[in-house]
């Protein structure tokens, strides 16, 4: 059971990666209270606006189906799911800091409690909390 549900958090955490794909490609016209503008600290000034939302969005993307694959692998049983976790989580975590526009309001909107979720993935699965008999 506790598996199950930990394969769906990681389906979860990687549907919400797609919000950073819907702003980035400006699907919804932005709002201040939305969080990440689709600007980056690190790429908008090398490679520009319009370039780092695309990477953007192929980044969280890639994130989304590999936390999905992931959790499916979990609640399926298979034996392949934890470096794919690690990997989506890792992914995950890096991305929020690179894309980060660098500024400090509504942290907890543009990636936070993210960054949180990632850590706690990370360490069910490197810390074993879900054995076989989990």
């Amino acid at each position: 059971m506790l598996k199950t549900l930990f394969g769906i958090l990681a389906i979860l955490h990687g549907l919400v990666h797609m919000w950073f794909v819907v702003l980035s490609q400006e699907w919804v016209e932005f709002q201040p209270d939305m969080g990440w503008t689709g600007r980056s600290w690190l790429f908008t000034n090398l490679i520009g606006d319009t370039a780092t939302r695309q990477v953007a969005s192929v980044v969280y993307t890639l994130i989304t189906v590999t936390f999905v694959a992931g959790g499916l692998g979990v609640i399926t049983g298979g034996d392949w799911w934890r470096p794919v976790l690690v990997s989506a989580a890792g992914a995950s975590a890096v991305a929020i800091l690179l894309f980060w526009d660098g500024t400090g309001g509504l942290i907890v909107q543009k990636g936070l409690i993210g960054i949180l979720i990632d850590a706690a993935i990370l360490a069910g699965v490197v810390l074993g909390w879900l054995g076989p008999n989990s």
